[in-house]
Order: structure tokens, then sequence, then C-alpha cells
């Protein structure tokens, strides 16, 4: 049953939708979602949706999709998460946020939906479920040409998963993330993520780690899916991907892989007016926020947020920084295996300053923690703050003119962090003594 304050009438799409995980923990099954659509009259039904799942690399690859498919002239809606500053960049047309307008008529067709089935025995939906079937109304109402859509956790029991035929999945690179829910090995957390793979849809796959791909093909045999795997070996022998790959800059080694995966996948569908040259002039353009993202001079943000994507962000630190020392600004969720991620970076970088944070919200990891963590990991310059915005300011004081400034950990701190680099030309002339109480609350 819905619960009685989700019945309260609420003028404001985004304050509604973002208190709804202060008071609702149930979730629909597939079935229920799939009934929840069919009340909203089936706006799935039609649309051509290339469906991604993965533990790091949905973004992406979503985000490269989107712009190659813009480019050659499609409608394209595109669903992801999480988002950083604004609710509505989960629900993008042509990769650019949906309307406030668009947003909120989205919101108030499914609200009513919601509230018929309050007495048939549905749960409110959860702030995902919900977000998504806003998103298949607002790509319904606007006749997208394409979807791209993104899981949020696992694939197999995932919400995004009650499409039925999708046009192709994408499964990027597997580590070990959200063990809680998804297994405690690669085998376990592939064949989650597999589950998004239905009968005779074609599957383009990371094919770096052999215990993931191994359990992909299994799937691919038995549901009669042709596969394409793809990794360095794959572009060497590919001479149209490598035309489009080898003349694109990528900010770190892990966005060639991406979007090759994404290249892959358009070949695979034969999608009319994708050419290298579209791909080249596309990809070129592609600005992914939070993705080894140069925010502001000498301010790097990355969204690594568990082992993997820890190990990939290290490796494109090295290839940019070399031994040179970088200073560090990192939280992380308190559910995530922040030690591992700290003991590779400590590993993996030469460290100068690491500055610790406590995020926002109730899943934060204490900044007392995380500072002991990178103490015994052996980092000797380590300080803690309670919140992002002392953070950054004593980071950006207490950095060196030569250094740059590396932001990782968590998307939720890339988010704070974007919404304070307005200012971060302040913080700067702080740095240099204008005013010393910007430093404090």
């Amino acid at each position: 049953m819905i619960e009685e304050k989700g019945l309260e009438t609420r003028q404001d799409a985004g304050e509604y939708l973002l208190d709804i995980p202060l008071w609702t923990r149930k979730k629909n099954t597939l079935k229920q979602v799939g009934k929840l659509l069919e009340a909203l009259g089936s706006p799935d039904r039609g649309l051509q949706m290339i469906h991604v799942a993965g533990t790091n690399g949905k973004g992406s690859v979503c985000a490269d999709l989107t712009a190659v498919l813009v480019q050659a002239g499609y409608r394209t809606g595109t669903f992801i998460s999480p988002h950083l500053e604004d609710i509505r960049e989960r629900i993008l047309l042509d990769g650019e946020m949906v309307s406030r307008e668009g947003f909120q008529d989205a919101f108030d067709r499914v609200l009513a939906v919601v509230r018929e089935k309050a007495d048939q025995g549905f749960c409110h939906p959860t702030f995902f479920e919900f977000l998504f079937l806003m998103a298949m109304v607002v790509f319904d109402r606007e006749q997208v040409d394409y979807v791209v859509l993104e899981t949020g956790l696992g694939g197999r029991l995932d919400t995004t998963n009650v499409i039925a035929g999708p046009a192709a999945c994408v499964i990027t690179s597997i580590s070990l993330d959200h063990t809680r829910y998804l297994g405690n090995t690669i085998r376990e957390i592939a064949g989650e993520k597999a589950g998004i793979i239905k009968p005779g849809v074609p599957v383009i796959y990371d094919d770096y780690l052999p215990e993931a791909s191994a359990v992909i093909r299994d799937r691919l045999s038995a549901l009669g899916c042709p596969g394409y795997p793809v990794q360095e070996e794959t572009l060497a022998r590919d001479r149209s991907l490598g035309a489009v790959l080898d003349k694109v800059f990528f900010g770190a080694p892990y966005q060639r892989i991406n979007a090759a995966l994404a290249l892959r996948t358009l070949q695979v569908l034969k999608i009319p007016r994708v050419t290298e040259d579209l791909c080249r002039k596309a990809l070129g353009g592609v600005l992914w926020p939070g993705r080894m993202e140069e925010a502001a001079p000498g301010i790097w943000l990355d969204g690594a947020h568990n082992p993997g994507g820890i190990r990939a962000f290290v490796r494109a630190v090295r290839k940019r920084e070399g031994d040179r020392p970088v200073d560090l600004l990192f939280a992380a969720v308190s559910d995530k295996d922040y030690g591992d991620m700290i003991r590779t970076l400590c590993d993996g970088l030469v460290l100068g300053q690491v500055t610790v944070a406590r995020l926002e919200g109730e899943r934060a990891a204490e900044q007392g923690e995380l500072a002991e963590a990178f103490c015994r990991a052996g980092c000797r310059q380590v300080t803690q703050w309670g919140t992002v915005q002392e953070a950054l300011a004593q980071a950006v004081k207490a950095g060196r003119e030569h250094r740059s400034l590396y932001v990782a950990g968590s998307l939720y701190l890339v988010g704070e962090i974007r919404k304070l680099l307005p200012a971060c030309g302040q913080l700067r002339r702080c740095a240099d003594g204008a005013d010393s109480q910007c430093w404090r609350n």
C-alpha cells in the first residue's frame, strides 16, 4: 500500500522526489513496474533502446552513444544516474536536461497513476522507479528515435530491466562494488549485470576480465545472442574503430575503451548516417562532468568510487602526472570499501597534501575514519574537515602552485565540489590572505 505521506499534494516535482528516500523503503517487483507502465499507456513500447549495465564506465558509454546519435541527427533520450547538481540531469533530450516544464508534466502524470494504484497493493515507487517512469513518459512524448538507458544498481533486478526488447545491450567493465546486494565475487556480480541480456539481442561487452567475460558468454549461449567483445586487441584489429579513436583526445585511458564500446554498438546496429568522420567529431566534443574533468585550472574531478574505478583513476593520473606529486581531496560513503580505495591511491600515486571531508547525508563516511585510513596506508600530510566546503578551501589554500589537485572517492563529492567551484576564484584569493575568515564556518 502507498504510505499516507506519499499522498500529500506537492507543487514542486524536485522537492517531492528528493523526499522519497526519507520515507519509502519498499520496492515494486519488475512485474509491478510493468503494470505502472501499462497504466501510463505503455510509453516504453516502440522505443529503440540501448540498455547499458556494468560497474564502471556506464555514464561515459551513455554520453558517447548520445553524442554520436545526436550528431547524426537523431532525436535521442538518455536516462542516467546519479545526478551531480540538478535532478533533471537524469533525463536528457539530445544531451540536454529536460525542461522544467517537461519534467513537471511527466511528474504530474506519473503521480496521478501512482495515486490510482494506491488501493491495488502497489508500493509507492522508489526514487529511482519514479524517475524511470517519468523518463519513459518524456521519451514517448518527445517521440525520440533512440533511448540510451543506463541501469541503476545491478541489472537482473534493476528497475530498467522491465523493458522487453532492447535493440542492443552493453556491459561495461565489471569490478567489486555493491557486494552487499550483488555478490562477493566477480562472477556473481557479472551474473547480475548479464541479467539485462534478452534472447537474440546483440551484446557488446568489455572483455578485460576473463572471469566476467566467461559469465557473459555463458549467458549469450543460453539465450542465443550474438556477442561482441571489446578490448585493446579488438581496437588493433578493427581499422574502422582505430581510425576514429586514434584521432580523439581522451583525458583518461578508460575513456578510450568506453568510447570503443559505444562505437562498436553503433557498428553492430548499423545505424544510418553514422560515419567515421561524424564519430570523430562527436567524440571530440564529449564533455562528461566528473570523469577526469578539469573543472577549474589545476583542479581535476573524477567520480571513481569503488576499487576498480580507483585503479583506473590512478592509471589516468600516472599517465598525466608521471612521478610528480599531486594533492588529493577525498570523501566516500560508508558502505563502500574505502580502505581498499585508499590503499590503492597511496600505493599508486605520489601524494603531497591529502585532504579528507565528510559528505552530506546519512551514508557519509566519517572524516576521522578516512584520515586514519590514509595514515595507516603511509600518508603523512593528511587533514580532515567536517564539510566539503571547508575541505576544498583548505586544499586550495595548502596546495602548491605547481601541483594539481585531484578530487575522487564519490560522485556525490564531485557534485558538491561542482556547486562550490564557481567561487573558486574567491577561494584562491582567500588563500593569498585576503580574508582568512572564509576558511571557517
